[in-house]
């Protein structure tokens, strides 16, 4: 990687994995209760829920998980093992209906009666086990990426470092267009596909800035979105 690119992103990610650019972030939700001391449960299904709907303008995200959990009266995990959800078609948000949510919550529910935390399932568990979609080997699952980055990085700042038996060294970017878009941009990759393996890739130049940390890249495209927009 050249030094120069290499130099910008560790100054981006230094600047930008700080929490006063997250505060109105799909991050908020899981922390809000992280930060209130509930219980493991509690934060792993606000995270799996925000990290869902995360897609869109922020601002509509957070519009929309605050209707959710209001639905919730704030005690998701009750919520899910109470068994009675709201199910229709009505959209919650952009094309997530609630009936949707109810199947994911369902399907929490039963997760909970036998295991303790979401933290064992593999990304393509959770794809198959919470959201009953297809084993697809070459999907991104941007959104548990997502989740599984805000669970385990444990460096205090913006993610909140709940799962303790992953290695955040192993975790795989959250890759969605802009974060795809702003790697091309960087030369960190070239593939068209925005697929597992393109962010496999770029997961893998991130290593080289941060062996034992590398979604700290995330971080930095967040940066490098930021500062184009100034430049703009």
């Amino acid at each position: 990687m050249d030094e120069g690119i290499k130099q910008m992103l560790m100054d981006w990610a230094a600047e930008f994995n700080d929490p006063v650019y997250f505060l109105e972030d799909p991050i908020s939700f899981p922390r809000h209760f992280a930060e209130r001391g509930a219980g493991l449960q509690d934060v792993e299904i606000a995270a799996v829920f925000a990290s869902h709907l995360a897609w869109g303008r922020r601002s509509m995200i957070v519009r929309d998980c605050t209707r959710l959990f209001d639905e919730m009266e704030w005690r998701p995990f009750d919520y899910v093992k109470a068994g009675s959800y709201r199910n229709d078609d009505t959209s919650l948000h952009r094309t997530v209906k609630w009936s949707e949510i109810a199947g994911i919550c369902l399907r929490l529910r039963e997760w909970y009666r036998y295991h303790d935390s979401l933290e064992e399932l593999s990304p393509s568990e959770m794809r198959c086990t919470v959201f009953r979609q297809k084993d697809d080997p070459r999907a991104a699952n941007k959104k548990i990426n997502m989740m599984r980055r805000w669970m385990t990085r444990d460096d205090g700042k913006v993610d909140l470092g709940l799962w303790k038996n992953t290695d955040k060294k192993d975790l795989i970017v959250p890759l969605d267009v802009h974060v795809h878009t702003q790697a091309c941009a960087l030369g960190l990759c070239d593939r068209r596909q925005k697929d597992l393996k393109t962010a496999l890739e770029i997961t893998s130049c991130f290593r080289e800035v941060w062996p034992e940390d590398p979604l700290l890249g995330d971080f930095a495209l967040f940066g490098y979105g930021v500062t184009r927009e100034k430049d703009a």
